[in-house]
């Protein structure tokens, strides 16, 4: 059986839209659910804002595609990235595609490949509109892959008490412990859906779902590594049981009473 790590994975960056500045982490990350076949990156070569990306080119061997833009203040980048992903799917040589860039415009593409059963990633800035992160069937935002992932054992503190900082915006989308009780939420919804009659819910099986329902999930938008740790940093319930072979531990989780 083919696992995640085995996929064969078309990677096509949006230079336009996407930073160079940590090209490195991106395909560490890429790498973990893939090897990449295709490495392709597009974009017009000849205006200086896309020069940074030179030398990171010959550092990861990247095929740069030139794409000229055909009317000043739009790029034609778009175009050229899905009807070479079409090309690619054709070609029958990948089992997934892992797109890298901010754009909306590329939701219909990330669709129609799932539709033919490929595995999308996405990557994106925290920018990226909705409706493509929910197109794909991961979406991992560049801005934790720029940050070190520091291991905690406690959900993150609540902010001190005092006056508010009027210098920046509120907004509950942005705010900490609303992503914080938004991930609660979806925790809890999850266990519900697969709980059997005693209420627990094998962890891998919640991990899934959650996925499934928000593909932007991931612990280390909270600061973790892994999921687990998040898990046990919240108020759920969590039983260890030994699968008795190689003495491998099963986590089961379920909501408290």
């Amino acid at each position: 059986m083919q696992t995640l790590n085995d996929l064969r994975l078309a990677v096509l960056i949006d230079a336009d839209n996407i930073p160079h500045s940590n090209v490195t982490g991106m395909l560490e990350e890429i790498a973990k659910y893939g090897t990449p076949t295709f490495k392709r990156i597009y974009g017009d070569w000849t205006i200086p804002t896309v020069s940074g990306w030179k030398q990171v080119l010959l550092e990861h061997a990247i095929t740069p595609v030139q794409q000229y833009s055909y009317t000043k203040g739009k790029n034609s980048t778009d175009s050229a990235m899905i009807i070479d992903a079409m090309d690619i799917l054709y070609s029958g040589r990948v089992d997934g595609f892992c797109i890298v860039s901010s754009d909306s415009d590329f939701t219909r593409l990330a669709t129609r490949l799932r539709e033919a059963g490929m595995k999308v990633f996405g990557i994106g800035e925290r920018k990226t509109p909705s409706p493509f992160i929910v197109a794909c069937d991961k979406f991992i935002y560049l801005e934790i892959l720029n940050t070190p992932v520091v291991v905690r054992e406690h959900a993150p503190a609540r902010e001190k008490k005092g006056k508010p900082d009027r210098s920046k915006k509120a907004s509950p989308e942005n705010d900490q412990q609303f992503q914080i009780k938004r991930a609660k939420r979806l925790i809890a919804t999850s266990i519900t859906d697969l709980a059997d009659e005693n209420g627990w819910a094998y962890l891998g099986d919640v991990g899934n779902l959650i996925l499934k329902k928000q593909p932007d999930f991931d612990p280390r938008n909270f600061g973790f590594a892994k999921l687990t740790p998040l898990i046990k940093s919240f108020d759920f319930e969590i039983d260890e049981r030994e699968s008795g072979q190689n003495n491998i531990k099963h986590i089961y989780i379920r909501n408290r009473k």
